[in-house]
């Protein structure tokens, strides 16, 4: 049979004595007779093997032949840990496959979903039947690579230097990303990639796997010597005992094609994500949040200011950051106390959140609700409340430690103040922070990370019913924590704690091959960057700041008046594209020239590109500057922007005649042929826009 949607092809072979084998995983092909082509499929038998071809399932075990890491790994007291599974239920609705098997004690609830879009989502289920535990140690669907796949792309990363990206040839063997920090962790990669070989992001045919989870997890690809590769992920359980009836749902596995590049693949990935309920539909409002502005130091006259010039520079939402609770005057103290502090804020935070909506602005608030210093009453009264084995306390990291939320009376502790904060101030929004990695996580004498993610999971599914209309940023030291099982319960992530628009460059590039624009925080910090320490122009922070959910993380107060006035054009411009940026196409040239960066979005009203020199480049004048994913046969007009980028007179002796008043060509000459580069010093960017005509 086979299952069709959004230009991708799914063959699959089910019959009652396996669990259902992909044939195909790629481009639709119309027209072809599924069973002949399952049998032109068959592969030959080669000496020293199995007399018989074996079957390729979605779960594939020694009971079916493979060689490799079985997909289903557990047992029963050592026993039972070959299951033979035999199908006992096949439904198709649509672009869907759902498959029901059992073997020795355990069901299979098996699903493949083919999305509009053409994205694949499968979904595993295994409940324990049996009269005695089982022990599971790894549930991991896998799907089938071609051969000509032989390239792999993963990210990595730390704190400031999230996603960065490494490649590697495919050999024999297992590749495994894991995670074992107790959230995805800096760097921890959110796709898998496999291609051929030189892909890109315009080029080049990609397979991706995402795990949208966010707890520990691993994303693997396998190759074996009978010329059989597969790709897939699932959750890291550490392991995970089922008693008797008790049911374990593995997180979906999120797996994309594209004959396109990595751009095709985004492209799949976000229309994925942006169809899902969970998405914000409102325009994403310009946020200033306050913690690059005062740290810990809030005085309420002060934030009152700063309120005034986010307003007056075009601001929709006001976050004040950390600082605001009892005792809370570094990081060293009051984690889990969510009072207002009554010595800064004698009256509450009423004057300030009145204050901000009397300009016309939303007001957030930021928590960390999952973590405990010791030092605070919570810690005090219960130490017990811990995530960890009693009597042996995990190391301290930022002066903290975890809060065991699948105890019952901590996840009611939390959600009770959370509901209060949320509902006093009518909170617009929550940044929700997550600032350490859970060392020894030992819930009830186990290891607890599973259980500690279901338990965040129900806290904000729980606090979102609650408060609907309240928006929550997933922020987890930057980064930490950007996948798609926490965004199906919150509206955007910080992407990373610096704003360096340098570092960002990177950093947004690849967060965007799994998210969209819109669900990534992107805000415009200080001239100097207080985490790399490294000056940048303003310019460059406008430009870098602007393909995304845009934002400021700059004390405005100390701002000098020209740059005021250089922040509201651009705040204004941002308001103006953002239906564009946060509902367009992704595209990134793969090479527009040495120490060059070109991006951009493109949809049905045209399109929006960034051009940015981060460094000198050997070529005294640029490669002409081609732009992607126009429709060739569309008449365009060019320009540039100014209210975000700038160009340097003193760099050029002339820059190209269109600069200065546009230019209008077809999609195909822009994206073939190109228009003349502009001289661009290190550290420079310009906007371009691009309307159809």
């Amino acid at each position: 049979m086979r299952l069709r949607a959004g230009g991708v092809g799914l063959l699959l072979d089910v019959s009652p004595d396996a669990l259902p084998r992909v044939l195909h995983w790629g481009a639709d092909v119309p027209g072809d007779d599924p069973a002949a082509t399952a049998a032109a499929l068959v592969p030959a038998v080669a000496h020293s093997a199995l007399d018989e071809p074996w079957p390729l399932t979605v779960l594939p075990g020694a009971a079916d032949g493979w060689p490799g890491r079985p997909a289903v790994r557990g047992h029963r007291a050592g026993r039972g840990a070959f299951p033979r599974w035999s199908v006992s239920g096949v439904a198709v609705d649509g672009p869907e496959l759902a498959v029901t098997a059992a073997a020795e004690g355990l069901a299979l609830d098996l699903r493949l979903s083919l999305e509009p879009s053409g994205v694949l989502v499968v979904r595993v289920a295994l409940r324990n039947d049996g009269a005695t535990p089982y022990v599971l140690d790894g549930l991991t669907p896998l799907l089938p690579l071609p051969g000509h796949a032989r390239e792999l792309l993963d990210l990595t990363g730390r704190w400031c230097r999230e996603n960065s990206p490494q490649r590697s040839p495919l050999h024999v063997g297992i590749r495994s990303r894991e995670s074992w920090r107790g959230r995805p962790g800096h760097d921890g990669t959110p796709l898998l990639v496999a291609g051929t070989p030189g892909f890109g992001f315009g080029h080049g045919e990609v397979w991706a796997v995402h795990v949208a989870w966010s707890g520990d997890a691993e994303h693997v690809v396998e190759r074996v010597p009978e010329g059989v590769t597969v790709l897939g992920g699932g959750e890291l359980v550490r392991p995970l005992v089922l008693a008797p009836g008790a049911s374990y749902d593995a997180p979906p596995l999120v797996a994309a094609w594209s004959d396109s590049g990595l751009d095709g693949l985004s492209a799949r990935l976000h229309a994925y994500v942006r169809a899902r309920a969970s998405h914000p539909r409102t325009p994403r409002p310009l946020t200033c949040n306050t913690w690059e502005a005062v740290y810990f130091d809030h005085d309420p006259a002060r934030l009152t200011d700063l309120a005034d010039r986010a307003a007056a520079v075009g601001v929709e939402r006001f976050v004040l950051d950390d600082g605001w609770f009892r005792g809370r005057r570094d990081d060293t103290t009051a984690l889990g106390d969510w009072t207002v502090d009554p010595s800064v804020w004698p009256d509450g935070l009423h004057p300030l959140v009145d204050h901000v909506r009397g300009l016309g602005m939303q007001f957030g608030l930021w928590v960390e609700p999952e973590m405990v210093s010791p030092d605070s009453d919570l810690a005090r009264a219960h130490p017990d409340w811990l995530l960890a084995a009693p009597g042996r306390i995990p190391r301290s990291w930022r002066h903290q430690q975890v809060l065991d939320l699948a105890r019952p009376e901590a996840f009611a502790h939390v959600l009770d103040a959370l509901d209060a904060l949320v509902g006093t101030y009518d909170l617009d929004a929550l940044k929700w922070d997550h600032n350490r990695d859970l060392h020894e996580p030992v819930h009830d004498g186990v290891p607890g990370t599973h259980a500690q993610t279901h338990a965040l999971y129900r806290l904000l599914d729980e606090l979102r019913a609650r408060h609907p209309r309240c928006e929550i940023e997933s922020c987890a030291s930057g980064g930490a924590r950007a996948d798609l099982g926490i965004l199906a319960r919150t509206d955007r992530v910080w992407a990373s704690d610096t704003t360096d628009p340098v570092e960002r460059q990177s950093i947004q590039r690849w967060t965007g091959l799994l998210l969209p624009p819109e669900l990534v925080g992107t805000h415009v910090g200080a001239p100097v960057s207080h985490t790399t320490g490294r000056a940048s122009g303003l310019p460059l922070r406008l430009v870098s700041s602007l393909f995304g959910h845009a934002g400021i993380e700059w004390d405005l107060t100390a701002v000098p008046p020209e740059d005021l006035a250089r922040l509201r054009a651009w705040a204004g411009l941002h308001k103006e594209l953002r239906g564009l940026l946060h509902t367009g196409r992704t595209v990134r040239a793969d090479d527009p020239g040495e120490g060059l960066v070109l991006h951009g979005v493109v949809g049905p009203r045209g399109a929006v590109y960034a051009y940015l020199r981060l460094h000198s480049g050997a070529d005294a004048v640029p490669p002409r500057l081609r732009l992607p994913g126009l429709d060739p046969a569309r008449r365009y007009h060019l320009r540039l922007r100014p209210e975000a980028g700038e160009l340097r007179p003193s760099f050029a002796v002339r820059q190209p005649a269109w600069l200065d008043t546009g230019v209008e060509l077809t999609g195909g000459v822009l994206g073939r042929v190109g228009v003349a580069a502009p001289l661009l010093a290190p550290g420079q960017a310009v906007v371009l826009h691009v309307e159809p005509r």
